[in-house]
This record gives structure tokens, C-alpha cells and sequence, in this order.
């Protein structure tokens, strides 16, 4: 890290703290004039930080800035290896990853972005990833030997260790709409996009990249019309640290089932907060859409479906709408 990352990891660690120049100086093993330079480019960067006579620098304690450091903080120790990169803006942070990937970058690389001006849903759509209220975060997975069918996993994985860090920060209750939309309220606070990339000879999975779009708070100038019935966001306003904080949950939930996978607890996990079972779907297809009742979801995460005809179906992968949607 250079001396401006140093600082802010100093800075996060002791937020609300005032720290002198000298000390940070001291602590950073270089000239004040370098402290001094280092705090600007922070400010250049949108980080408030205050400086006051004899007291010195601070990071109020209120700010909900995304930072690598800031995420490092709040990260169960065993992922200290993870390699986080935060920037201001990205076309889409799972671009960002792939295009890493190509590069033979190991498991654990980072992206994530304050805005997106290219964000990405499913079946080529655009997510809306305004700045400043939104968390968009995409991990580079090379899980060994995993099929096609196992990739779905890392989906449903995800959906529940998003559920789970939504609520570990003060949200209401988070339920998923199948397969991969996350729903605080009644609406739609969080996209997942799983993309893989798989070896030709083998068949098998050479990489996989997850992303999570969240809404944290409204967005300045509002949803577009077309998101306004649907969209909703975690929180009224921005809280404290909340981009970071959330951040860590969910990479502290994923990456430990991730490790030691649970199958049977993430799909009780995700039946229990599902949206649809009991109700009335429609079955999206490309030819058009099908009436259907969702009945169940099993343990590899189908969706189970009956047709007016009496009918039954599994689906494993698709897209559904419901009155929500």
C-alpha cells in the first residue's frame, strides 16, 4: 500500500478520532508534508476529513464511503488473503473481474464500485447502479471440478449470505424471489449476476464471477419511472459505514459457505425465504409466458411448478414473474 492507502486504513480504524500529523507521521514512517499530501488526495477521492488546529486530521464517524479498508475492517480474519480494489466508477465491476480473470488472476479478486455506468442484470438487461447509495461488488471464484449444474449453487449460496448480511446491518427481513433477486419490503433491494467461463476440453468450470447489485439508500434524483413500482432500498437514508459493513457481511457469509459448502442448510435457507411457493408465477419463456403455481423448491434449488393442466415441472434455471415483479 502507498502512503495515501496506509492513511486511510489509519483513518477507518479510528473513525471519529482526531490524529495528529506528528503521530501520523510517526506511525507512517514519513515527513508531515506527506501526511499533508496524502490527506488531500483522500479529500480528492470524496472522503470528508476534517483538520482541526492542535487536534489534527479525523474521518467522521457518520460517513458511508466504500473503501477497500473500509471493508478490511469489519472482515473475519481468515479472509485477510481476499484482494479488493474499490474504485469510483466502473462500466460494471463483473467486466472488471473478467477481464482479471483473463488474466489468470487467483480466487478472491475484488471489484467493487461506488457507481456503475454499465451495470449488468440477467438475460443482457442494464441494473441501475446510480452513485453514492448503491453497493456493487463482484468476486472471481475457480472452484475445482465444478459442473454446470454446480455453478447454479454459487447463485443460491450468494442469495442466502445476502439475505443474511442485509439483516446483520439493521434491515427488515430479506426474502428471495427465484432465483435471484433479493426483496426487503415488498421490493427488489438486490440483483445477483453469476457468470461463468468453462474449459472446452474438459467441459469443467475454469472460473465463475459473482456480483451483487444493493440498494442501500433512495437515489438523489430518484428511481427511473420504469423502477419506481418495483425498486426499493434497504434503508430510508445512508447510514453509517453502511456500503463497508454490508460489504464484509456478505463476503464473511459467502466465502464460509463457499469454503466448507452446507448444501442442505442453504437450500432449507433459501425455501424458507422464498417469495413465491404457494402463489401464482407466470413461467417466462421466449415464445411467451405460462400460467403456473410455484409449489415447492427442492434441495439442489429447482423451482417445482404446476401447470393449469395439472401438469409439473422442475426448472432449473429461467425467469418467473409474479405479482411483484
Amino acid at each position: 500500500m502507498g502512503t495515501k492507502e496506509e492513511l486511510l486504513a489509519l483513518f477507518e480504524d479510528n473513525k471519529g478520532a482526531y490524529l495528529s500529523g506528528q503521530e501520523l507521521a510517526g506511525r507512517l514512517s514519513v515527513s508531515r508534508t506527506a501526511v499533508w499530501k496524502a490527506v488531500n488526495g483522500l479529500r480528492e477521492d470524496g472522503f470528508p476529513i476534517r483538520s482541526t488546529p492542535n487536534r489534527g486530521y479525523c474521518l467522521p464517524e457518520n460517513t458511508d464511503i466504500l473503501s477497500a479498508q473500509g471493508i478490511r475492517k469489519y472482515l473475519d480474519p481468515k479472509l485477510g488473503g481476499l484482494d479488493i480494489e474499490v474504485f469510483p466508477v466502473l462500466p460494471s465491476t463483473n467486466d472488471a473481474v473478467r477481464e482479471k480473470a483473463a488474466q489468470q488472476a487467483p480466487e478472491g479478486y475484488i471489484a467493487a464500485a461506488n457507481e456503475q455506468t454499465g451495470g449488468k442484470g440477467r438475460r443482457g438487461r442494464s441494473f441501475f447502479s446510480p452513485p453514492d447509495t448503491g453497493l456493487y461488488l463482484s468476486v472471481l471464484l475457480r472452484p475445482a471440478q465444478f459442473t454446470a449444474e454446480q455453478a447454479v449453487g454459487l447463485t443460491t449460496m450468494a442469495a442466502v449470505a445476502v439475505c443474511e448480511a442485509i439483516e446483520s446491518i439493521g434491515s427488515e427481513r430479506a426474502q428471495i424471489k427465484w432465483v435471484n433477486d433479493i426483496y426487503v419490503g415488498g421490493k427488489k433491494v438486490c440483483g445477483i449476476l453469476t457468470e461463468a467461463a468453462y474449459d472446452l476440453e474438459s467441459g469443467g468450470l475454469e472460473y465463475a464471477v459473482l456480483g451483487i447489485g444493493v440498494n442501500m439508500a433512495p437515489p438523489e434524483e430518484g428511481f427511473p419511472d420504469s423502477l419506481q413500482d418495483r425498486a426499493g432500498t434497504l434503508f430510508p437514508e445512508r447510514i453509517s459505514d453502511g456500503k463497508n459493513r454490508l460489504a464484509a457481511a456478505f463476503l464473511n457469509r459467502f466465502m464460509a459457505s463457499y469454503a466448507a459448502p452446507q448444501p442442505e442448510r442453504i437450500a432449507d435457507q433459501y425455501r424458507r425465504r422464498s417469495l413465491v411457493i404457494g402463489k401464482e408465477i407466470r413461467v417466462l419463456r421466449p415464445d411467451g409466458a405460462e400460467k403456473a403455481v410455484a409449489l415447492d423448491i427442492d434441495d439442489a434449488c429447482h423451482l417445482i411448478v404446476r401447470y393449469p393442466d395439472g401438469r409439473q415441472e422442475k426448472l432449473s434455471s429461467g425467469e418467473i414473474s409474479t405479482a411483484l415483479s
